[in-house]
């Protein structure tokens, strides 16, 4: 089955230095010859800091800078934490993680509970994650985390000698299990089902690449998956479709992409 998948940084500064513990994203787009396409976005963290888009949102006005200062306000900020426990445990959780040299060694975890449904209508709560074929490579003093697209280099690197793999694995859910709070883990002896193997073994920049116009909407579902009562995922859906239809207005005069064609034939020499 064709799948196309899109490697990135959070954050909105493209042109940064690479750093270890930035969040970094794979989103994949399935593409079955017969069947309706499944997108999905996944990040390299265990838990979602947010369990609402409210709280988001709350999050986002309390640590806006002074505009005297250039910092945010710590009393605003020490109020929004009160006001929201669960991020604190979320959070603490996030800096716990093992984080690996680069994408190749990444878990990447959907986070979100979606449903699963049979011919019978029958519903079951799932998660999804990917898990990496070839060994991790912990962060280290040799990792190359001070220039730009440096984990993106390695990348390219790696595929041009041979095709990165995951397992992508889905986990099923039981009664009890919490499918609206992404900030809660499930326990760890829920079942898990190997459903296949995602191999990447060509890379393209952003700029003419096989992403350019798509908009990995989590929404976007396959007859057989429907979304769970989680939140996020139709806040996504949202906040995408806004973005996407401003990105539009900017043909013509945005600038190329931090990972440019040239940087990926550059480094697609085995």
């Amino acid at each position: 089955m064709p799948v196309v998948g899109r490697f990135a940084f959070s954050g909105g500064m493209p042109f940064l230095a690479d750093q270890p513990g930035g969040v970094r994203s794979l989103a994949l787009r399935f593409l079955p010859a017969a069947a309706e396409e499944w997108r999905t976005g996944m990040i390299d963290i265990p838990v979602f800091p947010f369990r609402s888009a409210q709280a988001f949102y709350d999050q986002l006005l309390a640590s806006t800078p002074d505009s005297k200062t250039g910092k945010a306000d710590p009393k605003k900020m020490q109020m929004f934490m009160a006001a929201h426990p669960e991020i604190l445990a979320a959070v603490g959780l996030i800096q716990k993680r093992p984080v690996s040299s680069g994408f190749a060694g990444d878990t990447f975890n959907g986070l979100n509970t979606f449903r699963f449904v049979n011919t019978e209508g029958v519903a079951t709560p799932v998660r999804w994650s990917v898990e990496p074929v070839q060994q991790p490579v912990p962060v280290g003093a040799a990792s190359p985390f001070d220039r730009k697209n440096a984990v993106f280099d390695a990348l390219i690197a790696q595929v041009a000698r041979r095709p990165v793999q995951w397992r992508l694995l889905v986990t099923v859910g039981q009664q009890g299990d919490p499918t609206r709070d992404p900030t809660l883990h499930w326990p760890a002896n829920r079942q898990r089902i190997d459903a296949g193997t995602v191999t990447i073994n060509r890379l393209w920049s952003v700029d003419g690449g096989p992403c350019v116009d798509v908009n990995f909407d989590p929404m976007v579902l396959p007859a057989g998956i429907e979304p769970s009562d989680d939140p996020i995922p139709s806040a996504r859906s949202s906040a995408y479709s806004r973005s996407f239809t401003l990105r539009e207005f900017e043909r013509g005069v945005k600038p190329p992409s931090a990972v440019t064609p040239k940087e990926v034939q550059a480094g697609d020499q085995p």
